[in-house]
């Protein structure tokens, strides 16, 4: 089966997970999940990942982050850019979610980066996701 939206899967798996109160989801590797992982790790929403090969296949292990017992790193995930309409944002256009308190991971010529590093880069590009 081909998959037509790879970071979608990514961010239903996650979601999935955090409703199923898991410790980790797998789902197939792909080099833009693997930087989304290493985005959400670096902004505290997850608390690993790794990348491992199942047969000949690459494997992207999650490792979920719960808070004050087990409550959810993650309350809310959403994809902006899909593939049947791509959103674009230029440097002084990278929305702030929720008033700073979540993040935006934008794919850029300086490769995958959060919001933030975009911002202090001075780069725009196409706006991936939205966690909070």
């Amino acid at each position: 089966m081909v998959m037509t939206d790879p970071i979608a899967d990514l961010i239903t798996r996650i979601r999935n997970g955090y409703r199923a109160r898991k410790e980790a989801v797998e789902l197939p590797g792909s080099k833009i999940k693997t930087e989304v992982a290493r985005v959400l790790k670096e902004e505290g929403f997850i608390s690993d990942y790794e990348e491992t090969r199942q047969d000949k296949w690459p494997v992207l292990r999650v490792y979920l982050l719960y808070r004050q017992g087990k409550k959810a790193a993650v309350e809310g995930i959403r994809r902006v850019s899909k593939p049947g309409g791509r959103h674009y944002v230029g440097q002084d256009e990278i929305p702030r979610v929720l008033n700073g308190l979540g993040i935006s991971v934008l794919s850029t010529s300086k490769g995958v980066l959060s919001d933030r590093e975009a911002r202090n880069l001075k780069v725009g590009g196409e706006l991936l996701i939205e966690v909070w």
